[in-house]
């Protein structure tokens, strides 16, 4: 039997594991167990799914017997088995995380018989947004995720959090409203919302009809993608959160409804009918971002706003059309899940050691902490874009497609995206000045704690006093091997950008994606393939 067949379990054994953590409700150690073992089982099925399209190509399983367009349909290719085995190494990580925060503090700031049920079930809505092979289901893996990040964002019922809950339900809910409204638009225009099906029958709607649905649905992902001008709600919804919390939705959620765009733009509305408008936001998404980064004082609020500045980089790989474009977006899109998560998840390990996230009360972090600081210096230069890093070899491929594009808005993006590498580096690197490298004297509204502690490195003679908080291991632990993770995106780049450049044939060629659920006699419209970046 083809590994492929058991795809659906991607999605089962995380809400089975979290009906088993909320029975044990009253055993917070075996609840910790059962969640992260689930986690980890679902990593390794993703693996296997991964491995099996490496080279048997695409696969689709029909739900419960029913045959396409009528029943759910789940596919697995390379895009979406490597977006699952990213995204789940990422939980699993963040998981372990969110377990020694809550085993050093009580479990006062994110409650287990909350938390693991809970975030197992928004990791099933993930990995159900990933393999979903009709647009209904992708809806429901959104509202999933979402009624699940609802509570998450809220966790500890602080005023803050609150605030920042509302903003997000209700932009959350404005977007999810929209995308069902273009659900049921498509559907009334072509009787079907299987994906596959919709890639043959769109083709026969006139212009006006398909470009309008075009525009609701590119929306409707880009409020949730976080895309200038619809991301305004996330700097003010994402830094109030739990640091794991923060963590794990800054790494995934955006990038759902970036895959979102790509399946869709790719499958459904092949060709370069609204590539001009999505380089256009994609500019103004990297530049605004990074300015809005530069002005931040609060490490959470900046990393928030380069979140939004690097989607720009990846709308950009998907407004180009081609395969050099789309394969160099696919390998951003698995470097920055893994950058930015672990970039949270050393702000709130800041945080806990040097008592704030703002760089006006922090400094010394580097004599402090110096394992803390190398767990911020890695990924940082490697978000920057600093060579060998796989954030610069990301940029670098996107470079070479727009410039083999060549057309002036290509070369406009070119330099957009230079210059935001650029400006990345240099809100980093404040950072890096003003929290790690100054001395605590120096610092405008030094923190109490950085004032009294000794200017040594962590030891364990230290743990008795009552003004040093020395780091948990099992939070180190696991922000470590992350930040390994996104160093291994360096070492083992060739044969990722491999994947992605196959993943980017695949979908801009359709036909693979198409014949595996409808069947090898269907007929696929022709489309021109772009090995590179021209027409």
């Amino acid at each position: 039997m083809n590994i492929a067949s058991f795809a659906p379990l991607a999605v089962v054994l995380p809400i089975l594991g979290a009906a088993l953590a909320f029975l044990l409700i009253r055993h917070s150690r075996a609840q910790r167990a059962v969640s992260i073992g689930v986690l980890s089982l679902t990593l390794v099925l993703e693996c296997l799914l991964l491995g099996s399209v490496w080279d048997g190509g695409t696969a689709a399983v029909n739900i419960g017997g029913w045959l396409p367009p009528w029943g759910i349909t789940m596919v697995v290719d390379q895009f979406s088995s490597l977006m699952l085995v990213v995204s789940s190494a990422i939980s699993l990580a963040v998981l372990v995380y969110a377990t020694g925060q809550g085993m050093a503090d009580g479990d006062h700031d994110a409650p287990v018989s909350i938390f693991h049920p809970t975030y197992l079930i928004l990791v099933a809505g993930v990995s159900n947004a990933f393999l979903s092979g009709d647009l209904f289901n992708l809806y429901v893996g959104f509202e999933i995720l979402l009624t699940a990040s609802y509570v998450l964002m809220t966790l500890g019922g602080t005023g803050p959090r609150i605030r920042a809950g509302v903003t997000y339900v209700v932009v959350s809910v404005v977007s999810s409203v929209l995308f069902l409204i273009s659900i049921a638009m498509v559907y009334g225009a072509t009787g079907t919302v299987n994906m596959a099906d919709l890639a043959i029958k769109l083709a026969d709607l006139d212009g006006g009809t398909r470009t309008l649905l075009h525009v609701m649905l590119l929306v409707a992902f880009g409020i949730k993608a976080a895309v200038f001008p619809l991301s305004f709600w996330l700097p003010d919804s994402y830094p109030t959160a739990p640091a794991p919390v923060t963590a794990v939705f800054a790494g995934l959620l955006t990038k759902i409804g970036v895959y979102a765009m790509v399946r869709t733009e790719t499958l459904l509305f092949p060709g370069d009918s609204l590539n001009t408008p999505l380089m256009v936001a994609a500019l103004l998404t990297m530049v605004v971002g990074i300015l809005g980064a530069l002005a931040q004082s609060d490490i959470k609020r900046l990393l928030s706003f380069t979140l939004v500045s690097h989607i720009g980089y990846m709308v950009f790989g998907l407004a180009m059309s081609s395969v050099a474009g789309l394969g160099a977006a696919v390998f951003y899109v698995a470097h920055h899940i893994t950058i930015q998560t672990s970039l949270f998840m050393v702000t709130g390990l800041i945080e806990r050691r040097g008592g704030s996230s703002s760089v006006d009360r922090l400094a010394g972090l580097a004599t402090l902490s110096p394992m803390l600081a190398l767990l911020f210096f890695i990924p940082a230069m490697n978000m920057a874009g600093i060579p060998p890093f796989s954030g610069f070899l990301g940029k670098v491929g996107l470079i070479q497609a727009g410039i083999e594009l060549g057309t002036p808005l290509a070369y406009a993006l070119v330099i957009g995206g230079v210059v935001t590498s650029l400006l990345t580096l240099l809100a980093v690197a404040r950072v890096w000045n003003r929290a790690f490298w100054r001395k605590p004297s120096d610092a405008e509204h030094p923190d109490p704690v950085l004032l009294a502690a000794p200017e040594d490195s962590d030891t364990g003679s230290r743990a008795g006093r009552k003004n040093v908080t020395l780091l948990p291991r099992t939070m180190v632990g696991s922000t470590l091997g992350l930040v390994a993770l996104g160093v291994s995106l360096t070492v083992f780049a060739g044969p990722l950008f491999t994947v992605s450049d196959q993943a980017a044939h695949e979908m801009l060629d359709r036909s693979a994606y198409i014949q595996a659920v409808l069947g090898e006699d269907t007929q696929v419209p022709s489309m021109a393939l772009k090995d590179g970046g021209g027409k």
